[in-house]
């Protein structure tokens, strides 16, 4: 295995963990409102997100980009963001419908990669599925500070952030949409040829 995929596997490592500490209520309740808890979801994420950026730039200038980092690398990213946004979605930071549309749309996009694989096709992430890789990452970001705000006492700029990860969440669903058109265009072409 590839630096670069050892790099992306530790985001399906750390994601189950960070679901854990997520979910994980301490004594009545007081871990989820302690520094310490905060601490490690925010060393959790960082980590995560950094490995997102630093796998790429790794297969990149060692030139291990391969037809397996292509598929593992969208797959990673998608496990994880799921695995946020169904947290925030348990503490009431996110609406449930938004993220059905975008399960469903990641496994509308896994059928489609395998449908091309069939024909020989591997189909890495696209300009499209980038955005909205942003902006998953951007919506998780401001549930976080939301998170931290609200619980470190400022209530008000915990609100400020919640409707901003509203916001970029219902952004990250309309470009998850477009894009999964754009996905679907392209094996079109394919299964035409």
């Amino acid at each position: 295995m590839t630096l670069a995929n050892k790099i992306t596997s530790l985001r399906l490592i750390l994601a189950p963990v960070f679901f854990i500490v997520y979910l994980h209520p301490g004594i009545d309740g007081a871990f989820f409102h302690s520094a310490g808890f905060l601490a490690i979801l925010w060393g959790l994420f960082i980590v995560i997100e950094c490995s997102d950026w630093l796998d790429g730039l790794v297969a990149r200038s060692r030139n291990e980009v391969s037809d397996f980092g292509k598929i593992f690398d969208p797959f990673s990213d998608t496990l994880v963001r799921v695995t946020y946004f169904l947290c925030f979605i348990t503490s009431g930071l996110l609406p449930v419908i938004p993220f059905l549309v975008i399960l469903f749309r990641e496994f509308g996009i896994l059928f489609i990669r395998l449908l091309m694989m069939q024909k020989g096709v591997v189909m890495g992430a696209r300009s499209g599925g980038k955005l909205k890789a942003v902006f998953y990452m951007l919506t998780g970001l401001a549930c976080m500070l939301s998170l931290t705000f609200t619980n470190i006492g400022y209530q008000s700029i915990g609100v400020v952030f919640h409707q901003a990860a509203l916001i970029i969440f219902i952004i990250s669903m309309a470009i998850a949409l477009v894009s999964f058109a754009d996905y679907f265009l392209l094996y079109r072409k394919t299964a035409k040829k």
